[in-house]
């Protein structure tokens, strides 16, 4: 069934219903029968609903396609422009605002619905007449419950958000599932394929937030040669396919991969698409993670520039206004019978390739009073949820069958030297893979000798950490650690194990660092046989607020996390160009990541597909891919998984020594003073001179 096809039998079930709710809409700012100051709310998030229907009426007919570049770039800007930061403190969309305006109880209620209707400005581009028609019959009945002389009670409203979600989320993860599915739900696909991409107006069709980030980009990729642009989609292209081949996964057996990408780079897109039509490979991209029954995780196949990252944060947990068991277990239930219904499509995909950036301005998030948060049942559903999703995903696209690639670019807003920048990320890509696998194989030579690993930090870093490593029964045939080239994780520069979690203790401290686009000031971690044993950080004025901000952002609701990665970062060339351009903060983890030795917090890398053996090019076994706690899963997954997977990197400028210790008690050092000393590897210190 193709995107049209689909949207067409949809729009049919609301096709009486979508022209009463909009009258009904249009008579709410012009009735009294509300009282103030909930009736001008609702006047302008009917306005807001009735915008969108008139804009879907405008590109359903063809007349948005009239408009000029200007134009277009002028509604942009008016759709986004409540929420941007200059215009925040006035917004229904700030939950603060609206807590002190309306209430706290229904200002967060109300908050939350509005943040909702502002999901659907995509919507409208894609002609999704059901969305609109559904969210704005709860839009009116919300209204009507205020009608009168006595307000309604907060109870009352909780429960019509409450059915609402729980009845219309059949629909909304139906849809998940297809679009990630059927190719020829193929929205995103057409503007990749179909635009003229000289013509910056189509950046526009995809309704999101447009700035000068994806219009630069999009500029500069124009300017770019078509063979500068091929070897840049090669490069994406190469390493998914590679990543099937080292992994002994066979793609003959896969038809769909999963495009992810920023606005603006869709000239490489085009490139990389012709690449895996060549493998047998059709693209679905999906856009998902809007709505509050998602979770707002900004987990879309197609991203933009944030309007207002402070906005997206005061609302990442509304759905803690109406979570409860009976709607996780009614989600879950859904989400299997969607899959069962497509589980012949379900195998067919193989999963992402990812074109990440980075340069934007850091993000310290500020605490909101008048934000929802998840109270401690909730947080435990949520791991609830995410671990059983996880396992009903995985019975239907299975671990050890598919697999990814993920690259990153910077984007204009790095700054004046963003061309510069761009030239060296790409060079920074390509590096001669087989050099650094010899390199990195004289490294693993040397951790493979040890029982555990020492790291410490030097300066102000407090890092003083032993991490156990796997015994190995047979040297000639066996290795703990993976020599990670560029093939699913672009650019080139790893080697990484899974912990021994018994004996794994001590502190990782880094000053400064971002993680997921939230910054940590002072972030430290103690472990204790490799479980998160205290943790804590300098964001905020109060201990207790930053152990909250820690435990939702990175604990990711759990009570503690095992240290699923050990791993040493090779990439010095990408060391020194942040330090060279002063982005060292700007680099998104995939670089940072490479740039010393990092740490992750979560499940291990071979999580779901442990039981998958994987080589490394000398042939040797990699045995490490497995720790105390994901062995649980062959008893009871929701031990074994936490279906997350931070990683913090310490920098060279903060490591002091990283130190194989050796059961007769010798030691030898990979890192001195932040430089590699295992002969044969000179070469990685030359960037750092």
């Amino acid at each position: 069934m193709g995107y049209q096809e689909v949207w067409r039998q949809y729009r049919e079930e609301v096709q009486e219903r979508f022209p009463l709710v909009m009258g009904r809409l249009g008579q709410i700012g012009e009735e009294e029968t509300v009282q103030q100051p909930y009736r001008a709310y609702f006047a302008q998030a009917a306005a807001l609903l009735l915008r969108l229907a008139e804009l879907e009426e405008e590109i359903s007919s063809g007349e948005w396609e009239k408009k000029s570049l200007e134009e277009l770039r002028q509604e942009n800007k008016l759709l986004y422009q409540e929420v941007l930061p200059e215009h925040y403190a006035t917004s229904y969309g700030n939950p603060e605002y609206a807590g002190r305006e309306l209430g706290e109880a229904f200002g967060k209620l109300l908050s939350m619905l509005y943040a909702d209707l502002r999901s659907l400005i995509p919507y409208a581009f894609e002609g999704r007449v059901y969305d609109l028609t559904i969210f704005s019959e709860l839009l009116v009945e919300v209204y009507n419950a205020f009608e009168g002389e006595e307000l309604p009670e907060v109870q009352k409203i909780q429960q019509i958000l409450y059915w609402f979600y729980h009845d219309y989320g059949e629909v909304f993860t139906e849809i998940g599932v297809m679009a990630q599915t059927n190719p020829e739900m193929d929205f995103y696909t057409r503007i990749i394929m179909d635009s003229d991409l000289e013509d910056l107006r189509y950046l526009y069709r995809y309704g999101a937030y447009i700035t000068e980030n994806e219009i630069g980009t999009a500029e500069f990729l124009n300017r770019m040669g078509q063979e500068e642009i091929q070897a840049m989609a090669d490069t994406y292209t190469e390493g998914y396919r590679i990543g099937f081949e080292v992994t002994g996964k066979d793609l003959s057996k896969k038809k769909f991969v999963d495009l992810r990408y920023p606005i603006g780079f869709e000239r490489m897109m085009r490139a990389a698409v012709k690449n895996f039509e060549k493998m047998g490979l059709q693209p679905v991209v999906t856009r998902t993670g809007e709505l509050s029954f998602s979770g707002r995780n900004g987990s879309g196949s197609v991203s933009s520039t944030s309007p207002n990252r402070q906005y997206g944060y005061d609302h990442k947990s509304d759905r803690a206004a109406y979570l409860d068991k009976a709607l996780v277990e009614r989600r879950l239930e859904v989400l299997k019978t969607a899959y069962e219904a497509r589980k012949k499509e379900a195998a067919w995909y193989a999963g992402p390739a990812v074109v990440e950036t980075f340069g934007e301005e850091g993000f310290a998030p500020k605490a909101n009073p008048y934000a929802w948060q998840f109270d401690e049942k909730q947080q435990k559903l949520n791991v609830y949820y995410s671990n059983m999703a996880t396992q009903i995903t995985n019975q239907y696209i299975k671990g050890e069958e598919r697999s990814f690639t993920i690259i990153a670019y910077p984007i204009p807003e790095i700054g004046a030297d963003y061309q510069a920048i761009f030239a060296e990320t790409v060079k920074v890509n390509t590096l001669d893979y087989k050099l650094y696998q010899e390199m990195q194989q004289k490294i693993i030579d040397v951790l493979d000798s040890g029982e555990s690993v020492r790291i410490t930090g030097r300066g102000k870093n407090t890092t003083d950490l032993t991490v156990a490593l796997y015994p190995l029964t047979d040297r000639t045939r066996e290795t703990s650690f993976e020599n990670c080239v560029a093939d699913v994780n672009i650019p080139v520069g790893e080697v990484f194990t899974s912990p021994v979690l018994k004996g794994t203790n001590g502190r990782l401290h880094v000053t400064q660092v971002y993680l997921n686009g939230l910054k940590y000031l002072d972030l430290e971690l103690d472990f204790k046989d490799g479980m998160v044993c205290g943790y804590s950080c300098k964001n905020f004025g109060t201990q207790e607020e930053n152990q909250a901000f820690l435990k939702e952002n990175l604990l990711k609701h759990h009570d503690t996390l095992p240290l699923g990665e050990f791993a040493i970062g090779t990439n010095t060339t990408a060391y020194r160009m942040g330090v060279q351009y002063q982005i060292q903060d700007k680099l998104p983890i995939l670089i940072a990541e490479k740039t010393g030795p990092h740490f992750a917090v979560g499940d291990t890398c071979y999580s779901w597909s442990e039981d998958t053996p994987v080589f490394n090019p000398d042939g040797k076994e990699i045995m490490a891919r497995d720790n105390e706690v994901s062995a649980l899963r062959k008893e009871d997954p929701q031990k074994a998984y936490f279906n997350c997977h931070t990683d913090i990197t310490v920098p060279y400028d903060e490591l002091g020594q990283i130190t194989v210790q050796k059961e007769d008690g010798a030691c030898v050092d990979i890192i001195r003073d932040g430089k590699f000393v295992v002969p044969g590897t000179e070469l990685l210190n030359k960037p750092l001179e």
